[in-house]
């Protein structure tokens, strides 16, 4: 049964029902993201309504996760915050720290704290808990893969079945997927790793394959000058240096489009973008780990559910039970088919629409196992600056303006006085 169908006939029986006060619930969801987001929620809701006539939720489309973050903070700010909101796992200390959202813990059973709580997948829980609280539910998750044309594979002379098992590899295979004209103009790149917007969370992936970390679990330092960091950001800005990749800044949203047109033979980004990829890449495709240096990493990234002060204790409570519904296995596992984004909980994947879904579509399940290696994605106290200062130094390396050591120095540096305040 579809998600409509259920919505319909559950509404039939609600008409004979006759009507019911109802608890208005409101919570901002971001629409700049790959998939069928905007219509899986409107469904998802639609059928959690149905099941529930004295609940009414409206779910306001913010924009991007930025957008949605600042609009929440304004509402909340002028008195009028909505109940829930889906933002960045990275916003939980900024909502902390604006002293703007409640712990769920607040409102669960001891039950409810081992077997819901306890049921998500410990890297997805490292952005969304701190000071033994649990301020985030983890829902539209994910991490970034590699996505590989297996025809510009076997074009090149590779195996098309065989993902680069490491950085080197994926290197190596580069310099055979790169082609150039008669005249010297590359037509196909190697790889495309995007970094427009938010270029640290992929590099995060490179400085974890190469076994370092970039702040610690408080949110209150960071290590953005390891040694470990800055042979990571050598090693991308490399890339574009020896040919392997387009030169500069390049854009993240663009990316996909990159690969489906035949630009880039390997590219780095969301598994979010997974069914994007899979409904308009003209070519069979593969999916793999992010190549690591010395070993296998990736960030965790996405959004998680945050619950919002200013609300009635009856709103809270029903703003909680919904979204332990919509992450129980039926529903997560809609939304995941949908959208790509990771199902955060081993029993959704266990669940028969899923092993369904995997067994017709196997690359789903690369991001789920990559979670093994998985480290959290940067998130400290003061965030947004913080992450700023790293992504203008990341910029700054990529574009040639600075060399990656004086870039992550000077990053080290503008970082630990803006968290001075927080040690």
């Amino acid at each position: 049964m579809t998600f409509r169908s259920a919505f319909l006939g559950a509404a039939a029986c609600l008409a004979l029902a006759g009507p019911a006060l109802a608890t208005d619930l409101e919570f901002y969801f971001p629409v700049a993201v790959g998939g069928k987001a905007a219509e899986t929620v409107q469904a998802l809701t639609e059928t959690y309504m149905a099941a529930h006539p004295d609940v009414k939720i409206a779910a306001i489309y913010t924009g991007s996760y930025a957008d949605t973050t600042t609009k929440a903070i304004t509402a909340a700010r002028g008195g009028n915050p909505p109940q829930l909101v889906i933002s960045l796992s990275t916003d939980m200390f900024t909502f902390i720290d604006e002293d703007l959202v409640l712990p769920f813990d607040d409102y669960l059973s001891e039950a409810d704290q081992k077997d819901w709580i306890g049921g998500f997948y410990p890297a997805f829980l490292r952005n969304s808990q701190t000071g033994g609280k649990t301020w985030g539910i983890p829902f539209q998750r994910s991490t970034p893969v590699l996505y590989w044309n297996r025809a510009a594979f076997k074009a090149a002379g590779l195996d098309p079945d065989h993902a680069p098992a490491n950085w080197a590899e994926m290197v190596e295979m580069a310099q055979k997927l790169t082609v150039a004209d008669a005249s010297g103009k590359v037509t196909q790149y190697g790889v495309l790793i995007p970094s427009s917007g938010f270029p640290s969370w992929l590099w995060t992936g490179i400085v974890a394959g190469n076994g370092g970390r970039l702040a610690n679990e408080d949110g209150t330092e960071v290590s953005f000058n390891s040694p470990a960091a800055v042979e990571a950001l050598g090693a991308l800005v490399s890339l574009a240096q020896d040919g392997l990749m387009a030169p500069g800044i390049q854009d993240w949203g663009a990316t996909p489009k990159a690969f489906f047109e035949g630009q880039a033979a390997m590219i780095w980004t969301t598994t979010g973008n997974l069914t994007n990829v899979r409904e308009n890449a003209p070519f069979d495709f593969g999916v793999g780990f992010l190549p690591g240096l010395k070993q296998n990493g990736a960030p965790t990234g996405g959004g998680n559910f945050y619950l919002m002060k200013g609300s009635s204790e009856e709103e809270l409570k029903a703003s909680v039970d919904f979204v332990k519904w919509v992450t129980a296995p039926a529903q997560a596992a809609e939304w995941t088919r949908a959208t790509g984004y990771v199902a955060p909980r081993p029993d959704v994947w266990a669940s028969a629409p899923m092993q369904a879904y995997v067994a017709d579509f196997p690359q789903a399940a690369v991001a789920r196992d990559q979670l093994a290696y998985a480290v959290a994605e940067l998130s400290t106290h003061d965030g947004p600056k913080v992450t700023q200062i790293l992504n203008s130094a990341l910029e700054a390396a990529i574009t040639g303006q600075k060399a990656p050591q004086q870039a992550l120095d000077d990053a080290q540096a503008e970082a630990e006085a803006v968290l001075a305040d927080w040690k």
